[in-house]
Order: C-alpha cells, then sequence, then structure tokens
C-alpha cells in the first residue's frame, strides 16, 4: 500500500500493525515525514507532490485519505494526481480516494472547538472556514499552554472544492474506471477505482 499525503503516517501505522500490510508513505511535508519516520521506522516515507511524483515501484493499492486531494486545488491538479496514482498501480490494482467537501456542502465560519490535554501540556485549536470561489481556506489558530507558558500558532489550508460529476470525470480523464461510495469510512464517500486498461508503462 502506498498512502499519498501520508502526514505524521498514522495510516500507515494502523496499515501495518493492525492489519499486517507492507505500507508506506508520500508526503509534501518534510517535517510531517520525520515525525511518520519516528512513528514507524520500518515503513518507507519518501517526499514528493502527488500530482508528479516518480517512484521506482507500483503498489496493489494507492490510497489519499482524510480528503487530502483536497490539495489538488484544481480540476488539473486532480487529473495530474489520479494519473500519477495509475503511473504507480500494479496491475489490477486498487485506489482508493477520500474525498473533501463538494462546493455549498462546507460549514462556512467558525468551526468546532476542539480541545485536548496530555502530559502536562493543554492544546486548543479553533478553525475558520471562507471560500474563495472554488478553494475552501481554512485558518487554524492553537493555544498552546505547557510548563513554560502559552503560545500561539496558526497555518492556513487551501483545497479545492469538486463535484461528484467532476471527481468522476477526472477519474476518466486518468483513464481510471471509478465508482462512489456516499458513506465510505468517514461519512464523506470515498472512490474506489482501478484501470481503465491495464498497460506496462514505466513508472
Amino acid at each position: 500500500v502506498l498512502d499519498v499525503a501520508c502526514g505524521t503516517g498514522e495510516h500507515v501505522k494502523h496499515l501495518r500493525r493492525t492489519h499486517a500490510f507492507q505500507a508506506d508513505g508520500l508526503d509534501l511535508d518534510p517535517q510531517l515525514l520525520e515525525l511518520a519516520r519516528r512513528k514507524v521506522p520500518e515503513a518507507q516515507f519518501v517526499a514528493g507532490d502527488m500530482c508528479s511524483f516518480h517512484l521506482q515501484r507500483r503498489f496493489d493499492v494507492v490510497s489519499c485519505l482524510f480528503s487530502a486531494i483536497g490539495y489538488a486545488q484544481t480540476l488539473e491538479g486532480l487529473v495530474a494526481a489520479l494519473r500519477c496514482f495509475r503511473r504507480h498501480l500494479s496491475a489490477n490494482g486498487l485506489i482508493l480516494v477520500e474525498p473533501w467537501f463538494p462546493p455549498h456542502k462546507l460549514h462556512i465560519g467558525e468551526g468546532r472547538v476542539r480541545r485536548i490535554k496530555s502530559k502536562g501540556v493543554r492544546i486548543e485549536r479553533r478553525s475558520v472556514t471562507e471560500i474563495d470561489g472554488r478553494i475552501s481556506r481554512i485558518r487554524f489558530t492553537y493555544l498552546v499552554e505547557d510548563a513554560h507558558g502559552v503560545h500561539e500558532a496558526t497555518e492556513v489550508h487551501e483545497l479545492g472544492l469538486f463535484t461528484q460529476a467532476e471527481t468522476l470525470a477526472c477519474f476518466k480523464a486518468a483513464d481510471l474506471s471509478a465508482t462512489f461510495d456516499p458513506e465510505g469510512i468517514s461519512g464523506r464517500g470515498l472512490y474506489l477505482a482501478s484501470a481503465a486498461a491495464q498497460d506496462s508503462s514505466v513508472v
């Protein structure tokens, strides 16, 4: 299994240690990859862009979960990512893509406040979402309280908004045959795809 946009490697850890899959990860962020390598040292984690990575391997499953596909941002980017997934797919392999919210389905404004306390550290996360055309922009603010005081950090995530019809058309443009499960893993749905025509092209 190749988990694209693997982040800190939590999916890879679960697939390896709970299900004994040979799972590895790819992500664009070197800091997240460093955390993933510490968490799952037995796995391989590679730096790469989901739209343009080149690995000298094929995989039985290429997954892109937890709505990370939204970071492709545009329909052109989505097609490029799916073509890249296909190039790395083994014969009879499967692609799993958990989508981001489609247009008009995303809550605008302030999101739910999340809090956690562990080992003497308290973290509070707040979020505000806005829409700019077909891009959703989410600003996260973190308050971290520890023995040294309170620290604040912010980050902004921009994800593209694609309809189900547009996404299925992108799968087709990438020479993939896809179906959509409206429930999926977390209620956001799940696309399952395989190569429309098997080939032997070099990765």
